[in-house]
């Protein structure tokens, strides 16, 4: 199988936690993973791991906040492979604490610009980028890292389950990633591509903290599912693990 027959992914944020779980599981089915790293050399370490399991793995600079970050991507899977079957926008960031305040008349202008450039502007950015790479794919997969925290419904009700999480910076910048979702997907409708928003779960990364729920090694799930979808899958929808969730 040639390079350009195998199946290749780029995942955002992979040198660890969420990210690096994903590209773990998915190069356990054979696909090739790009890891993305701010950190170029914690990307490369990170690579080595994989390797050492026998997962084709490379890593390449990857930082949301550098606009020419999304070209060298584009330059490093067009140069190597031609295309790209599965894009993960893993990476994102939560400045406000993310429990216990309710910040939204407080909140900075910068705290918000920079939690959107992390996780709303690059991720447009980069996958406007990468998306003719995408089509020459013969089924592309674009999953976009949401939360929960981003679903209007679930923070409106009465008696909300998500009720004591209200950082409106990094909450936001999620729910609008979700538009993005529904709008990409809407736009790529009569192609072979699927994009979906996924909420892993509460994890015990850096972002989710200690009091977590859900181990860092069980983190892949959604991502994987999405990324992973045959032609009958869905798109342009809102997931944890096979449940849908309300926007």
């Amino acid at each position: 199988m040639t390079k350009h027959e195998e199946k290749v992914a780029f995942i955002t944020g992979a040198n660890r936690g969420i990210g690096f779980e994903t590209a773990k599981r998915l190069g356990e089915l054979g696909i090739t993973v790009i890891l993305g790293a701010r950190d170029l050399a914690k990307g490369q370490a990170a690579a080595r791991q994989l390797q050492a399991l026998d997962i084709n793995s490379e890593a390449i600079a990857y930082d949301a906040n550098q606009p020419e970050s999304a070209d060298t991507a584009f330059d490093y899977l067009d140069k190597h492979f031609g295309k790209l079957d599965i894009l993960v926008n893993n990476a994102g960031v939560g400045i406000e604490p993310l429990f216990g305040s309710n910040d939204s008349s407080s909140v900075s202008a910068e705290v918000l610009q920079k939690t959107f450039q992390t996780n709303l502007f690059s991720v447009i950015a980069l996958t406007q980028k990468l998306l003719p790479l995408i089509k020459r794919a013969p089924a592309g997969r674009i999953v976009n890292l949401s939360s929960i925290l981003a679903s209007q419904t679930l923070h409106s009700m009465p008696n909300s389950p998500i009720d004591p999480a209200k950082a409106f910076a990094y909450n936001a910048s999620k729910t609008a990633l979700n538009t993005y979702t529904i709008h990409l997907a809407h736009e790529l409708r009569d192609t072979p591509i699927k994009v979906n928003s996924a909420h892993p779960g509460w994890v015990k990364t850096e972002l989710g903290g200690p009091g977590a729920p859900m181990e860092v090694v069980d983190s892949y799930k959604t991502s994987v599912r999405l990324a992973t979808l045959d032609a009958s899958g869905p798109s342009g929808g809102f997931f944890h693990e096979g449940d849908s969730l309300p926007w």
